[in-house]
């Protein structure tokens, strides 16, 4: 029977992407890990492989169509003796339809007296928490014929997608009882605010143009709005003099001017946050749902904007990292990030995050964390001020003014305000940073 090929999903907040091209045409023999095309996601352009093999009968979705849905049949593979008459005769999951497609509603099944309808291909598989299953339509096939639950199977696919070898071996379980029809439905998602429609109603008779939305604006919408909503945020606020992190800076430049390295303010404060979550290891973890996952390393994500989105790649183990190396490394990942070309282990992960807008005269705002991070560091501009001395005379420093955003699950506010006491003391304090 032929094989339908879907759209994968190839980062972990991927829901739909755009198949901007083709790296196989119809009639050509492909095996597994053969790549196929390339994928577009909300941050990057990613080459797609081939899980099972066969010949390529039928490509459904050409090349450049945005917004195409994870788990949509883009192509149809067919396997040896088959044709592409084959494809006409075969069952075809039309994702619209799937009785899976929306998880909450599962309950909500026909009643037993009706006659059922004729079983269709078997659509994709979900969790029991209404999470999506990956598999190979091959492999859901074996499973729907051996009566084998795919959510019991690990995949050995790529992103742990479940493979023909994964259920070939496998064994149907002892059958247990069915879930109750009665269960109740889960409740309604609460409205996102006003639909499109209306908003356009409103300015109605205005002049204005409509900006359609790319996957990475879609993608920070939600993810934005999810961690507003469900993260207990609260703030802390200090003031930083640099005058002598400004001095010091000076003179490193000075010295790594042969080398071609200049380094910048942000590079310092990456180094002294990296230091400070191991001057507090508690402060290092990340929020999991059931618990907190303390991390041993410093993993500091940074935002870099580009056009019409930000990127927050990681600087991993940035505690044992010197600030030359950091400065580098942070270069080159903002130069790719601004290309698009991060692969998605460079800007996931972290558990500490930086937002500098003092480049743009930003004196102090407050950042959104960004989950599953504990919390995110907002950093102004420096300005000459007036400041009170230690022995009380009045003098002119540069004062950086920056607010920590903290999840409330994971750091209390005493737990926080150390965090953010030993950043200020690395920043006042640069050569200690070298120690």
């Amino acid at each position: 029977m032929p094989t339908e090929i879907l759209m994968p999903a190839l980062s972990p907040t991927m829901e739909e992407g755009t198949l901007a091209k083709w790296l196989v045409k119809e009639g050509d023999t492909v095996s597994s890990g053969d790549l196929l095309a390339e994928i577009e996601t909300d941050k990057a352009t990613m080459e797609f492989e081939a899980v099972d093999e066969g010949v390529v009968g039928k490509i459904l979705v050409p090349e450049g169509t945005e917004g195409v849905k994870v788990n949509t049949p883009i192509a149809v593979l067919l396997e040896e003796g088959e044709s592409a008459d084959d494809i006409a005769a075969a069952p075809t999951k039309a994702p619209e339809a799937a009785p899976a497609a929306d998880a909450g509603n599962e309950a909500a099944a026909p009643a037993a007296s009706e006659a059922p309808a004729p079983a269709p291909a078997p659509a994709a598989p979900v969790k029991a928490d209404g999470g999506r299953i990956f598999a190979s339509p091959l492999a859901r096939r074996i499973a729907a014929q051996k009566g084998l639950d795919l959510a019991q199977i690990k995949g050995s696919g790529p992103h742990g997608r479940i493979v023909k070898a994964d259920v070939e071996g496998a064994t149907a379980p002892t059958a247990a009882p069915a879930a109750s029809a009665s269960a109740a439905p889960a409740p309604a998602a609460a409205p996102a605010g006003p639909s499109a429609d209306m908003v356009a109603r409103i300015y109605e008779g205005r002049e204005y143009e409509e900006v359609k939305l790319d996957g990475m604006r879609k993608t920070i919408a939600a993810r934005l709005a999810e961690a507003k909503q469900t993260i207990p945020h609260f703030y802390l606020r200090r003031d930083i003099k640099l005058d002598a992190l400004l001095k010091f800076r000076s003179q490193l430049n000075k010295q790594l001017e042969a080398r071609g390295v200049k380094l910048s303010v942000n590079d310092f404060i990456i180094k002294a946050v990296a230091n400070a979550l191991q001057q507090v290891p508690e402060c290092n973890a990340v929020w999991a749902g059931d618990r907190v996952l303390q991390l041993k390393p410093s993993d500091v994500a940074v935002a870099v904007a580009i056009e019409g989105g930000l990127f927050t790649p990681v600087l991993q183990d940035a505690d044992t990292k010197s600030l030359s190396a950091l400065s580098t490394e942070m270069k080159d990942l903002a130069a790719r990030a601004r290309e698009r070309k991060l692969a998605p282990h460079e800007y996931q992960g972290g558990t500490f995050a930086v937002s500098n807008l003092g480049m743009y005269g930003i004196e102090n705002f407050d950042a959104i964390v960004n989950p599953p991070h504990a919390g995110i560091l907002a950093v102004g501009t420096g300005a000459k001020k007036p400041v009170v001395g230690e022995d009380g005379e009045l003098t002119v420093a540069t004062v950086m003014s920056v607010t920590m955003s903290v999840d409330h699950r994971v750091i209390d506010g005493a737990l926080g305000a150390q965090l953010l006491q030993a950043i200020v003391d690395n920043l006042e304090n640069p050569m200690v940073m070298l120690a």
